[in-house]
Order: structure tokens, then C-alpha cells, then sequence
């Protein structure tokens, strides 16, 4: 991400006082303990792994869900429909494919 666009996200969150509610969702995890639990979904799940965001671990990930769709991306961050919205909606597109076709 470049430095124009790093400070222009950070001022949205700044100048409009979001960042707390945006933040939130961590808070209250590790106050319900709603975080990462060893319960089975079977929902069928893709996943999208940007090389400049949190770095999910396939095995670790697939041992309470149904991952059926896995793609490690060669660019993008956190904000992926902002930073590769390109690569974003292939996947998607690619994801929902299998599950129609299914």
C-alpha cells in the first residue's frame, strides 16, 4: 500500500471516529471467548490469503471447517476489495462456481 493511500484510510478512521466500532469485533471476542473455537462448520468456505494481511495457516484453518476453496494471492492487504478488488472478485467468482456447479 503506499503512503497516500496508508494516510487516507488512516485519516477516514480518524476524522470520522470510527476506529473503535471498527475495532470492536476483536474486543468483544476476547470478552465472550466468541474468537477461534474448536466447534465443527460444515458450511462449505473459501478462503483468500493476502500476502500483505494476517497469514491464515491452511491446516490450522481447516480443522473446524469445511475449507473448499483456498487461493494465496500474489498481491493485496487487508482492505483487498479497495487494494486488488480485481483478484477479489475472481475469487469469488471462482468460489461460488464450485459451489453451484457442486
Amino acid at each position: 500500500m503506499d503512503r497516500q493511500r496508508y494516510l487516507t484510510t488512516n485519516s477516514i478512521y480518524w476524522f470520522t471516529a470510527t476506529s473503535g466500532s471498527a475495532a470492536n469485533i476483536y474486543y468483544e471476542d476476547t470478552q465472550t471467548g466468541a474468537g477461534y473455537r474448536e466447534l465443527n462448520n460444515p458450511t462449505p468456505t473459501g478462503v483468500a490469503v493476502f500476502p500483505e494481511d494476517f497469514r491464515s495457516v491452511r491446516s490450522f484453518a481447516a480443522r473446524s471447517n469445511n475449507i473448499v476453496h483456498w487461493t494465496e494471492m500474489p498481491r493485496g492487504d487487508h482492505f483487498a476489495a479497495s487494494e486488488a478488488p480485481d483478484l477479489l472478485v475472481d475469487d469469488l467468482r471462482k468460489l461460488f462456481g464450485k459451489l453451484i456447479a457442486g
